[in-house]
């Protein structure tokens, strides 16, 4: 795949780059080694003051910055201006409260007496350079969740972005730089997937994230495994949306359509398999099919547009054949699925009722704006048809039954259970799956430490 950024509106190649020379890519590897050596020294204050400035720039480039994510990759416009607003408010968290997350630990007095010493502490040191093979769907999202904390911890950072994002790629290590950060503390390598290999192999990198499907994971995974390196893997997810009797149906439908469809329906925590209660079951579908119906499709730079294009023509050709699949199989579709006529890769809202376990889009991911509604007779047949998946990224219950609620919690197989409210990522709370969404937690004070070393300082007496 070519490193360009193609207008999926319609299909235009606007700008194309030549892939980083071997001699590029090893200045910027032995730069991040060298950078590391010195700003790791450095004080939590100067770091968090590096951090806010590059809040303060994000900010300013709001506009300007969120056209070119809408260009690069398709999402409405309002919606790549609020994802750049959404960054700078993560890093501003991380700036206020990464020192108290990072804090020495003292044990508990009894234990460090029965150790033998008179003082022990538990330590979090940054672990060096770590490569992030990120996604083109939240381009600045995905790679600030990352960058933040990583470099807010003393680590430096080498971005390896989808190819299809890079004057977004190449924003972000110019924002680091513009903040003040020390040149190599943040890097983008403009380099092919099949380069990934050879970067995680390298010695100086000592750890790796992906947000990315299923096989890209597993690769990173296997060579970082055969290196014995860490990583954290947040790859899809198929996650459910339970409605039962008790829900407020208007707010649940209402909250599904944008659940479903937001970034034009390519996100991993956007619902996609909508179980509900046979008590609710025919309100409910008419209210969210009415919803469906009603989103306006068109030019995702126009302010009024709700869905844009999909990203790329494969990613449409791939949801066209899991719709196809499911009516061939039986499936009713209840509205959308029918590609439209014209330019870009633009593909109706969608749902589909009569979902069998043999039909594709029961066992994988739609990364696009298409919802598949099931049937549940009770609360242990919606556990069964959540549960029954290869993903567990997070999951969405509507609810007023408390007893509900606990049941849910202790059950669904997910990272996170919302209730009464759609799935989004916020800096204070842990993110990611279990099963084949990947494993690891990004954000909160459990992200920031997944890339440190932590460390026992035990004195004797």
């Amino acid at each position: 795949m070519p490193i360009a950024t193609v207008n999926p509106a319609n299909g235009e190649t606007l700008k194309t780059y030549e892939p980083m020379d071997e001699d590029e890519l090893e200045r910027r590897l032995e730069l991040a080694e060298a950078t590391f050596r010195t700003y790791r020294t450095t004080s939590f204050a100067e770091r968090a003051r590096l951090l806010t400035r590059a809040a303060e720039l994000l900010d300013e480039d709001q506009r300007e910055i969120g056209r070119v994510v809408t260009t690069e990759m398709g999402k409405p416009v309002r919606q790549a201006r609020a994802e750049a607003a959404k960054c700078a408010k993560a890093m501003r968290w991380y700036a206020e409260h990464a020192e108290r997350l990072l804090a020495d630990e003292e044990p508990a007095e009894s234990d460090v007496r029965d150790s033998g010493a008179s003082r022990v502490r538990v330590r979090y040191r940054p672990l060096g350079p770590v490569l992030a093979v990120m996604p083109w769907n939240f381009p600045l999202w995905q790679v600030v969740r990352f960058a933040a904390p990583a470099l807010m911890a003393g680590n430096v950072g080498l971005l390896k972005h989808a190819s299809n994002v890079p004057q977004t790629a190449l924003y972000l290590e110019d924002l680091f730089h513009r903040a003040g950060f020390p040149e190599g503390c943040f890097q983008t390598l403009l380099i092919g997937s099949g380069a990934v290999d050879d970067v995680l192999r390298d010695e100086r990198v000592k750890a790796a994230t992906l947000t990315g499907s299923e096989p890209a994971g597993r690769a990173v995974a296997s060579t970082a495994g055969e290196m014995i390196k860490k990583t954290v893997l947040e790859l899809g997810g198929s996650d459910p949306y339970i409605v039962m009797p008790s829900a407020d149906l208007d707010r649940a439908a209402e909250v599904a359509v944008t659940a479903r469809v937001q970034n034009n329906g390519q996100s991993c925590i956007a619902a996609k398999r909508f179980i509900v209660h046979t008590d609710v079951y025919d309100a409910f579908a008419e209210k969210f099919v009415a919803g469906m119906r009603a989103l306006k499709v068109g030019d995702p730079l126009a302010e009024d547009t709700e869905i844009g294009p999909l990203a790329s023509e494969r990613g449409r050709d791939d949801l066209e054949e899991l719709v196809d699949d499911a009516r061939h199989g039986g499936a009713t579709v209840l509205c959308g699925g029918e590609r439209p006529d014209g330019p870009g890769w633009y593909y109706p809202p969608t749902v589909l009722s009569g979902i069998t376990r043999e039909m594709r889009v029961h066992r994988e991911e739609a990364f696009g704006p298409v919802a598949t509604l099931y049937r549940a007779d009770d609360v242990d047949e919606a556990v069964l048809i959540a549960n029954d998946s290869d993903f567990g990224l997070s999951s969405n219950v509507w609810t007023r039954d408390e007893a509900e609620v606990e049941r849910f919690a202790r059950d669904l197989e997910a990272g996170s259970v919302y209730v009464n409210g759609m799935t989004a990522s916020h800096p204070a709370f842990p993110f990611g799956g279990v099963k084949r969404s990947g494993y690891g937690r990004e954000l909160s004070g459990h992200g920031i430490r997944e890339f440190c070393n932590i460390t026992t300082v035990w004195q004797g007496a």
